[in-house]
């Protein structure tokens, strides 16, 4: 063969290969709605940033007349690119090649690419969209799935990893996304479970859909599963990009730098009436937090889970910080098993990659009842003491209005390691509310007698003074100083150092 046909070979076999299953599997995918891996890395990606690798592998499997069928890249797409001129790898699995399903030879490239990922510092992608473990291989699929999981554990901590769940995703490969930090579905495209509807009839009785059982819905909302919720492909793949936009590359760096134009020491008076006189009316705490960050922009993270209590990113004086927030306008703010959760894992997200954390706090307490303390509210309250506790980045507290209890202590309170703690003169800071007080100080005293207690509490304990006289509270400030305030007090401990002993881990109470 002469030169030129060499070239030419490689061409058509460059083409064919990008083709995955072919014209038809390829109309099919479109015909429900979903888009192939190369067009979905394609958006991702920056503009001819995209660099395929293993595009020609083939798999090694002689079972059940596997040994009569090859297709390039053996249904997964990996490689890397850029976003945002920023190096990230990625890999899409490709339903138009055997559904998409694991094999034994395609799982060595996703471990491939999670271990460059891992060498160069830089975070990986998962595009999910698969028909699980491929049957003709037996063990050797499911081992596969095995070293997937091992380099998602290994790589905790060190680079962000992402996952986008684009269609079906059952078994134990659910695993690989719940290892890592993010997880983003699809309505009505999406479905994660780990046994499917029919299993589920078939073992309990149970008559359920794939919606119901495993839908993004579901999974957004109920299980707690996903963290971002969106319409589309599209959307999900854009905001995919937003997230990463406030992330840094690895642990060893800190989140990008944007040039800021919002004045810092901005004051904005709206922020004077938002926390009503009345204090058991609800407000919504993102009505302090928006007029308060840069350009007045949240990304909120599992915004229909838990809503107690909010977490999210947000940009201060243009570096990025994660933002905690008992949320009054539901369920008064109060912290139960899921907000207690959602927001231990998001605190020790930001403090694996050097994200500074501020708090806004406003929580009467813990949520009382049988349920909460039979299903382990205890255990899993503990997981935000360790969280803060064990976070060393600069940590700064705004208490709102109420901060009572055990609740007070668990919100990175002055003595389980808040740096700069923060109170409105609107703030109450106690054991308990004082109607609780009177009633067991004052239990047996008339009407009269406890409404003069309550009255006489309330003035000596229902504000921020008794507090600050301790340096609990380092400052107390009019809410319109919030913004130049929570920058300031960022700007002084940003070179901050703190070591935790060496150790190998702590035993967190899962």
């Amino acid at each position: 063969m002469t030169r030129e046909e060499i070239y030419h070979t490689f061409e058509e076999l460059d083409k064919q290969a990008s083709m995955g299953g072919g014209i038809d599997r390829i109309e099919k995918q479109h015909a429900s709605g979903r888009m192939t891996a190369r067009e979905r890395i394609d958006m991702l990606l920056d503009k001819g940033t995209f660099n395929e690798l293993d595009k020609f592998v083939i798999h090694q499997c002689t079972n059940l007349g596997m040994d009569k069928s090859h297709l390039a890249g053996d249904g997964v797409v990996c490689g890397y690119g850029k976003i945002d001129g920023r190096l990230v790898f990625v890999y899409a699995f490709d339903f138009t090649v055997y559904g998409g399903t694991l094999s034994h030879t395609n799982a060595a490239k996703i471990v491939k690419v999670q271990k460059l990922a891992l060498q160069n510092g830089a975070p990986i992608i998962a595009l999910n969209d698969s028909g699980g473990a491929r049957i003709q291989e037996g063990i050797s699929s499911l081992a596969g799935f095995g070293s997937i999981f091992y380099q998602n554990t290994i790589a905790s901590g060190v680079i962000p990893q992402l996952s986008a769940i684009l269609g079906p995703c059952a078994g134990g490969a659910c695993y690989s996304p719940a290892l890592t930090d993010f997880i983003f579905m699809v309505k009505e495209k999406s479905h994660m479970f780990i046994t499917g509807p029919d299993v589920v009839k078939a073992v309990t009785h149970e008559e359920v859909d794939k919606e119901e059982l495993g839908g993004a819905d579901t999974h957004s909302s109920r299980s707690g599963v996903t963290h971002f919720l969106c319409n589309t492909e599209e959307e999900t793949l854009m905001s995919i990009r937003e997230l990463l936009s406030f992330l840094p590359s690895n642990n060893m760096e800190e989140a990008p730098l944007r040039p800021c134009t919002d004045d810092p020491h901005r004051e904005d008076e709206s922020l004077q009436t938002v926390v009503p006189e009345d204090p058991n009316m609800p407000y919504d705490i993102k009505d302090i937090i928006e007029p308060v960050v840069d350009d007045q922009y949240f990304f909120e993270v599992m915004p229909h889970f838990a809503k107690n209590i909010v977490v999210g990113f947000a940009r201060l004086g243009g570096r990025t910080v994660g933002i905690v927030a008992n949320q009054p306008a539901f369920l008064a703010g109060v912290l139960d098993i899921d907000a207690s959760d959602k927001a231990a894992r998001f605190i020790r997200f930001c403090d694996c990659f050097n994200i500074p954390l501020v708090t806004f706090e406003d929580v009467p307490g813990f949520l009382p009842g049988c349920e909460q303390e039979h299903n382990g509210i205890i255990r899993h309250g503990a997981k935000i003491v360790y969280a803060y506790a064990e976070a060393t980045v600069p940590k700064v507290t705004l208490i709102t209005r109420k901060s009572y209890g055990g609740a007070y202590i668990v919100m990175s309170s002055k003595t389980i390691g808040g740096d700069i703690n923060l109170a409105y003169p609107t703030a109450e800071i106690a054991v308990m509310g004082a109607e609780g007080a009177v009633n067991i100080l004052k239990r047996k005293a008339s009407d009269e007698e406890k409404a003069a207690a309550i009255e006489e509490y309330k003035d000596y304990f229902s504000n921020p003074y008794r507090a600050a006289e301790q340096g609990l509270i380092d400052e107390i400030i009019l809410p319109r100083q919030t913004r130049s305030k929570l920058i300031q007090a960022l700007e002084m401990a940003q070179n901050k150092s703190l070591h935790n002993p060496p150790k190998k881990h702590g035993n967190m109470p899962l």
